[in-house]
């Protein structure tokens, strides 16, 4: 049971990870419609092995945390005033979320595996990211670090965000041409995603 629910966790926390349109999943959507499905499942598979190691990292360094609560206080604090800003700021200030515009030449599929290589080790937000939900998930004993723990968050980190990429890779052109395409409506979705966030993170400083 609680290989299932570390799994899940991690797979959930991943996937609202990549939700957002971001270099690695528009990229990976570009690639699809410019070169085929295949070419876009070949450059998210690069990518979700770097985030296998990235997530490594994350929790080695959560493991670290857990074993000094005093530096987890002091970093829920700021973190819960780091994501209320984050709220604020794309509920009520954002005006529009621009799409990066990502353009290449390259062909095979060995290329485009690489490419997801560069791309997503060039992205460094997952281990922060991770770590603080890693290290949140524990206090509430929901998630453990041991052995068995870390391999269960590990794969379901890296199968969240290639079922993400999978869903920009396969239903693009249906997302872009509904909800992906109001600016407003994906900043409050990202609005809400943090302010929950940040109400898990309260909850836990309380605690």
């Amino acid at each position: 049971m609680e290989i299932t629910l570390t799994f899940g966790i991690a797979l959930l926390v991943a996937l609202v990870g990549v939700i957002p349109p971001g270099l690695l999943n528009m990229t990976a959507a570009k690639i699809s419609i410019k070169d085929g499905h295949s070419r876009g499942l070949i450059f998210s598979i690069g990518v979700c092995l770097i985030v296998i190691f990235q997530t490594l990292i994350a929790l080695v360094f959560a493991k670290y945390l857990s074993n000094h609560p005093e530096v987890v206080d002091i970093l829920q604090r700021v973190a819960f005033v780091l994501f209320v800003l984050i709220t604020v700021y794309f509920l009520l200030i954002a005006k529009k979320t621009d799409k990066p515009d990502v353009e290449s030449n390259v062909k095979s599929k060995k290329s485009r595996f690489f490419q997801g290589l560069l791309l997503s080790a060039l992205n460094v937000f997952p281990i922060p990211y991770q770590a603080y939900i890693a290290i949140t998930f524990v206090t509430f004993k929901w998630i453990k670090l041991d052995l068995v723990g870390i391999t269960s968050y590990v794969a379901g980190a890296a199968t969240g965000t290639f079922v993400m990429l999978y869903i920009y890779v396969f239903f693009f052109e249906k997302i872009n041409s509904k909800k992906i395409k109001s600016p407003r409506g994906m900043n409050v979705t990202i609005g809400i995603i943090t302010c929950v966030i940040s109400i898990i993170t309260l909850i836990n400083i309380i605690k």
